[in-house]
C-alpha cells in the first residue's frame, strides 16, 4: 500500500474513534481536558495494538494463502466498509452514559478497534511494512478521537452518520483497488 492509501485507511479506522469520542464530548462537563486525552490515548493505543495483532497473526498464515492475498484484502476491506456503512443506519440510543472509568475506556477502545484487526491483516497480505502503518493508524485515531470529543463538546451537533458512511466508502474503495 502506498503512503496515501495508508493515510486513508487510518482515517477510515479513526472515524469510529471520532464518533465514540464525539458522544462523550456531548456529555462530559467536568475534567474535559483529562477525559479527552484519556479517550484519545485509549483509542489510538487500541487501534495500533489491534492493527499490530492482525498484522502479526496474518504473518503466521500468509504462507498458506499467498496466492490469494489480493482477494483476502478485497474481502476484508469490503466487509469492513459495508459493516461501517450498515452501522451508520442503525439507530443508537439518544442517552449515553459518560465514560470516565477505566472499564468504560477499555470497552470503548476494544469496540472501536475491532476493524483495525482486519485492517492489520490486510496490510500484511498486501505486503506493506509493519511499523509505519501501525503508527499512522494509532496517531490518526488519537487525532480523530481528540477532534471528535471537542467537536462534540463545542458544537453539540455533528453529522456522525455522514462520517461513518464516508469511512465505509473509503474502505470499499481500498477493497476494489486491491483487486487491481
Amino acid at each position: 500500500m502506498s503512503t496515501i492509501e495508508i493515510i486513508f485507511l487510518a482515517i477510515a479506522l479513526g472515524i469510529d474513534c471520532c464518533v465514540a469520542s464525539f458522544s462523550q464530548g456531548l456529555l462530559v462537563q467536568e475534567e474535559k481536558e483529562k477525559t479527552s486525552m484519556l479517550l484519545a490515548a485509549t483509542m489510538g493505543g487500541f487501534q495500533s495494538l489491534m492493527a499490530a495483532i492482525g498484522y502479526l497473526f496474518a504473518f503466521v498464515v500468509s504462507g498458506l494463502v499467498q496466492d490469494i492475498t489480493h482477494l483476502l484484502v478485497f474481502v476484508i476491506f469490503l466487509i469492513l466498509g459495508i459493516n461501517i456503512i450498515t452501522e451508520a443506519f442503525i439507530e443508537k440510543p439518544e442517552e449515553q452514559e459518560k465514560c470516565l472509568d477505566l472499564k468504560c475506556l477499555l470497552m470503548l477502545g476494544i469496540a472501536t478497534s475491532i476493524d483495525a484487526l482486519g485492517a492489520g491483516a490486510s496490510l500484511r497480505f498486501s505486503e506493506t511494512s509493519f511499523w509505519s502503518p501501525v503508527l499512522v493508524i494509532g496517531a490518526m485515531s488519537f487525532v480523530t478521537s481528540l477532534s471528535g470529543f471537542w467537536f462534540g463538546h463545542f458544537f453539540k451537533i455533528f453529522p456522525s452518520k455522514f462520517l461513518e458512511i464516508s469511512g465505509g466508502v473509503i474502505l470499499i474503495i481500498l477493497a476494489v483497488k486491491a483487486l487491481f
